[in-house]
């Protein structure tokens, strides 16, 4: 198919924008905008052609990424934004797209992306395919960054939301704590239950860093866009709800000894003598800490638990922060022993619903 030849007019500079319809950032939603059409532009060329490409845009606030993608030859551009007082200059913007854009008022935590690229017609790719005709871009507001990224991997996990189209990469603003966390690496300070999640599920990469002063209002730390490419396969073949369940009690306390903390996963009474037996299978040092483990050593741990899980009735569901006894659990969860097995992405594991999630909903991811 033939590229359309972006004619994008010349348009008011943003910040006459800005004024021109009143605009103005509200910090209850973490807003801060890009102004420097440059940085704009230089986010949306590393975040890949987008020459004919299905894109959608995270909050894009005033339009300043916005623009910079409808500068270059996308099939069409949709924006979701939850702020009303954009939802005017973004059509004034989408006037002069040449039908690329739509605009659409929602919350992006609970936004169907696989239903809008389906009513686009946008064909699916194979997840084999390296580089799908999709993008997902945004400056994100803080406030949901980490609840995007998070649910972004459970999608991914299954290929559900934009992923039955295909590896779709992530492009998005992070702030500079958060995106060094996300790529951290083992024995680094920025090791944590964040990093390994997306380092499983993706290969996630700095692009390049953002200065505070560069955004409006502007923050008081600095920010990097981030990109995660999907893997072909998860680096632990399991289900994500298992590598999960794995990585959020160990990193609960991530300062303590392994041979204390993975006593976490099992009820008190066997919960010396089942941790035992996972370190020896694995072979990891009992006095070694999760944040020096590599991803093939949380594999060990992850699927020597999940084969635990099957063999003892009730125990996957177990939490230690309301513990209570196996016997208790088999009976309670008798109908529903064990989540499933890890599969091809022929197989559909579990539905992903589309609701909101705050950050309550994410503990100790850091």
């Amino acid at each position: 198919m033939r590229s359309v030849t972006p004619h994008f007019p010349p348009l008011p500079a943003l910040r006459d924008f800005i004024y021109m319809y009143r605009m103005d950032a509200d910090r209850t939603l973490s807003q801060n905008y890009l102004m420097d059409m440059n940085l704009t532009r230089k986010m949306v060329r590393r975040a890949g052609d987008v020459t004919n490409a299905f894109v959608v845009e995270v909050g894009p606030g005033p339009g300043g990424i916005t623009r910079a993608i409808l500068e270059q030859p996308c099939r069409r551009l949709d924006v979701v934004e939850i702020d009303k007082q954009f939802l005017m200059p973004l059509k004034h913007l989408g006037n002069h797209s040449m039908g690329r854009m739509n605009v659409h008022r929602a919350d992006v935590l609970k936004f169907d992306f696989e239903q809008v690229w389906t009513d686009a017609g946008a064909v699916k790719c194979s997840w084999v395919e390296e580089h799908p005709n999709f993008h997902i871009i945004g400056n994100l507001p803080f406030h949901i960054s980490t609840p995007l990224v998070i649910k972004m991997m459970r999608q991914m996990s299954i290929r559900r939301g934009p992923f039955v189209f295909g590896r779709v990469p992530l492009t998005f603003t992070l702030q500079s704590e958060v995106a060094r966390r996300v790529v951290g690496e083992p024995c680094s300070e920025f090791r944590s239950r964040i990093g390994v999640t997306c380092q499983n599920q993706t290969v996630p990469r700095i692009l390049f860093n953002v200065p505070g002063k560069c955004f409006t209002p502007r923050p008081d730390i600095d920010v990097c866009v981030v990109q995660f490419l999907p893997r072909l396969e998860p680096l632990i073949p399991t289900a994500y709800i298992v590598v999960d369940k794995v990585f959020r009690t160990l990193f609960h306390y991530k300062r303590r000894f392994l041979g204390k903390a993975v006593q976490l996963l099992y009820p008190r009474a066997v919960a010396l003598e089942m941790g035992h037996h996972l370190l020896k299978h694995t072979g990891i040092d009992q006095e070694e800490l999760i944040t020096r483990l590599g991803m093939d050593e949380l594999a060990a741990i992850t699927l020597c638990y999940q084969n635990q899980c099957l063999e003892t009735p009730g125990l996957f569901h177990f939490d230690f922060r309301h513990p209570v006894t196996l016997d208790v659990l088999a009976e309670q969860f008798s109908d529903d022993p064990f989540p499933p097995k890890y599969s091809k992405p022929t197989i559909e594991l579990e539905q992903i619903d589309n609701e909101g999630m705050t950050m309550k909903q994410f503990p100790n991811l850091f």
